[in-house]
C-alpha cells in the first residue's frame, strides 16, 4: 500500500502485518485512542488475536487556535504540557485550567460512553500496543504513553500509520518500539494522507468494542486467552 491510505481499516491491516511478532502472545493488549484510533486498532487486535480496549486522551487546544495542542490529558489524571507552545502563545494558568476543565468533562463522558461499568484493564507486566489513526504534534500520544507507563507495563509500543518524522523521533525516546510506515514531509494534517477520513462516531466505537468483547472477553494480566 502507498499514500494516500484508503481508510482506517486498511491502515489497521497494514500495521497488523508489521506487528506480526506480537501474534498469539498472552501478554499483549491493544489500546486504541478514540475515536479515530478504534477502527485501526480493531484490525490489529483481530489479526494478533489480542484483547482490545480504549485509552481516553483529550488534546488541550490553544484558546482561539484549538487545533494546536498545548498539551493533553488522559485517564487516570495524567496531564502532559508542551511548554514551548504554552510559552510562545502566552497561555496563562487560568486559561490552561479553563481548557483542562472542559476537556476533563468530555473525557469523563467518553469513559462512561465507551466503557460503562467495565473496569480499565490491568496493564502491569503486559506488552501494550497504543494505536491511533495518525499523529501530528504527538501530544495526545505522549499523554497516552505516560498514562500507560504509570501502570508498570513490561513493554510499550506505539503503532500509527502516518506521522511526521520529528514526532516519531520524539516518541522513540519514550517507548520500546514505534511502528509507523509513513513519515512524509512536509506534514500538515493527518486527514491529507487518507482517501476516507470521515469522522468516527461514538456509536461506531461502541459497536466495534461490543463486537470484539463478545468474541474475546477482556483478559487480565497473565490470564490465558480462550482457546
Amino acid at each position: 500500500m502507498a499514500l494516500p491510505i484508503p481508510d482506517r481499516s486498511a491502515a489497521g491491516r497494514e500495521l497488523a502485518a508489521l506487528l506480526g511478532h506480537y501474534r498469539d502472545r498472552d501478554d499483549v493488549i491493544v489500546l486504541a485512542l478514540p475515536r479515530g484510533g478504534v477502527p485501526v486498532a480493531a484490525e490489529i487486535a483481530e489479526a494478533l488475536e489480542a484483547p482490545l480496549d480504549v485509552l481516553i486522551v483529550r488534546k488541550l487546544g490553544v484558546p482561539g487556535h484549538r487545533e494546536l495542542a498545548m498539551g493533553a490529558i488522559a485517564s487516570g489524571g495524567v496531564r502532559v504540557l508542551n511548554d514551548d507552545v504554552v510559552r510562545m502563545h502566552g497561555i496563562t494558568q487560568q486559561e490552561l485550567e479553563a481548557v483542562a476543565r472542559e476537556e476533563e468533562a468530555e473525557l469523563a463522558r467518553r469513559e462512561r460512553t465507551y466503557r460503562g461499568e467495565r473496569p480499565f484493564p490491568d496493564l502491569r507486566g503486559r506488552s501494550v500496543i497504543l494505536v491511533d489513526d495518525g499523529l501530528a504534534t504527538g501530544a495526545t500520544m505522549m499523554a497516552a504513553v505516560d498514562a500507560v507507563r504509570a501502570q508498570e507495563p513490561a513493554r510499550v509500543v506505539v503503532a500509527v500509520p502516518v506521522a511526521p518524522p520529528e514526532t516519531i523521533a520524539r516518541l522513540r525516546q519514550k517507548v520500546d518500539e514505534v511502528v509507523c510506515p509513513y513519515q512524509p514531509e512536509p506534514f500538515f494534517a493527518i486527514g491529507q494522507w487518507y482517501v476516507d477520513f470521515s469522522q468516527t462516531s461514538d456509536e461506531e466505537v461502541k459497536t466495534i468494542l461490543s463486537h470484539h468483547h463478545a468474541r474475546r472477553p477482556p483478559a487480565t494480566a497473565g490470564q490465558e486467552k480462550p482457546a
